[in-house]
């Protein structure tokens, strides 16, 4: 499907990625609220969580620059809502690293490195994230 494919499309066909994407979203809280279980977020899950965020402020620093040429307006929504995204991924990030580790043996291990995946997964997403929020968003623009 090329990116102009959606526009002939029926309204229900549109972005079936987006769509797929955020089902598989609603199909996680369904299952998780169906367990019973209050159970704390893991570093899995906020591991995950941070993925789909930092993904998703690309997108809508996409839709952004796309839109405010021909509507400014809606253009200056969309950075608002770029922003926001960011400190969203941003407090995931922070949690994720106030959440124990899973329980290992209680052995220490000098040889690896700090906690190890998806540790450094995490922090390397998180660190081009903020490369690129940086050449675009003013600190002022992320405090308000």
């Amino acid at each position: 499907m090329s990116p102009d494919d959606h526009r002939d499309a029926p309204a229900g066909d549109a972005y079936p990625y987006l769509r797929a994407a955020t089902a598989g979203l609603r199909h996680h809280t369904h299952a998780q609220r169906a367990t019973g279980e209050d159970r704390p977020s893991d570093r899995l899950q906020l591991d995950a969580l941070h993925a789909h965020l930092t993904v998703l402020h690309r997108l809508m620093d996409q839709a952004a620059e796309q839109t405010r040429p021909e509507r400014p307006a809606a253009g200056r929504h969309l950075a608002t809502a770029h922003a926001r995204l960011w400190q969203a991924a941003d407090s995931v990030h922070a949690a994720f690293h106030l959440v124990p580790a899973a329980a290992e043996d209680g052995a220490c291990h000098p040889e690896r490195l700090p906690e190890g995946p998806p540790f450094l997964t995490i922090c390397q997403r998180h660190l081009a994230a903020v490369h690129a929020i940086r050449r675009k968003t003013t600190a002022a623009d992320l405090a308000s």
